[in-house]
């Protein structure tokens, strides 16, 4: 235990920043002004690592074309994260919940509050992996800024096992979790400015990584047209409204054409897009997407199905 506490001691996410000592005798502006002089170090700090996040990236999206799911797992703030990217997913790109899904330490309840002692249940997570039915097409990201957290450890160790893709997510370098995985992307964000608490460079960090994964897959799986979010859920006045102008902007066409074509096409935008270009009928360009992948690039190259056949 004594090694344990020692180990912990010397992370760089546990060490104390002595330029801030005076932090509570700082104004509110200069308090203010530390926090984000120390935020503008997480980008820098992400940047190196971007060889291990195109690794990771690479590899999480072989796995989704095989039919996997991307897992996030992780304790507290790191666990919130990884829930949160992957509830997002769901009305960004129109994908099922069960494609990203997000484990947390102590379930959903701890979402909202601390739930004692789950982060060290190392067992824990694999008992909900068990229930997911994980697979080997699977991809299990682990996240944890301390590198060690045994949920997260446990969890790692049994996607192993299954044969499931590993991947670390880390704020400190020569990690445990990236000892036990096949990609490690050890982020090192140095001290907070609140000496340990790791929501804040370190769990700013985590965000930034997991944009990158979650947007960057659904980029490569064709989810986009251009930097439009042609898969998104119109669910909503906002989301109809975005939807209405991502069809205006790909197809040059006016807001009022874009209330017609989304009505055509049964409020799916890319199929809106390619009744435009493509002069097609809803169910000719339904085809074409299937063919193309879901991709509208592919599908324009393809040309009108029905001029074609």
């Amino acid at each position: 235990m004594d090694l344990e506490k020692d180990l912990l001691a010397s992370l760089r996410t546990e060490q104390i920043d002595p330029t801030l000592s005076n932090l509570d005798s700082l104004t509110p502006r200069e308090l203010l002004i530390a926090f984000n002089k120390a935020d503008t170090e997480v980008p820098k700090a992400v940047a190196k690592e971007v060889g291990a996040i195109e690794k990771a990236l690479l590899l999480i999206v072989e796995r989704l074309r095989q039919g996997g799911r991307l897992i996030y797992v992780g304790a507290g703030t790191s666990g919130r994260l990884g829930v949160l990217d992957a509830s997002e997913c769901g009305p960004t790109f129109s994908v099922g919940s069960n494609l990203v899904i997000g484990i947390i330490a102590g379930g959903d309840i701890a979402l909202r509050n601390p739930v004692e002692g789950a982060e060290d249940d190392s067992e824990g997570a694999v008992s909900q992996l068990v229930s997911l039915d994980l697979k080997r097409q699977d991809a299990v990201v682990g996240i944890a800024a301390s590198g060690r957290t045994p949920f997260v450890c446990g969890a790692l160790k049994y996607a192993r096992q299954v044969g499931s893709l590993t991947v670390a997510l880390s704020s400190n370098k020569n990690s445990l979790i990236g000892e036990i995985s096949d990609v490690k992307i050890e982020i090192d964000t140095g001290p907070e400015v609140l000496s340990g608490s790791t929501r804040m460079k370190s769990g700013t960090a985590q965000k930034l990584v997991l944009n990158m994964l979650s947007t960057g897959s659904m980029v490569l799986l064709g989810k986009t047209f251009g930097n439009l979010m042609v898969d998104l859920q119109v669910n909503n006045l906002k989301l109809r409204d975005r939807a209405l102008r991502i069809i205006s902007t790909a197809t040059g066409c006016s807001m009022e054409r874009s209330e017609e074509l989304l009505a055509l096409a049964g409020n799916q935008v890319k199929v809106a897009i390619l009744i435009e270009l493509l002069g097609a009928s809803r169910a000719e360009v339904e085809q074409s997407l299937t063919v193309a992948g879901g991709r509208i690039r592919k599908a324009l190259k393809q040309g009108n199905p029905a001029e074609n056949s």
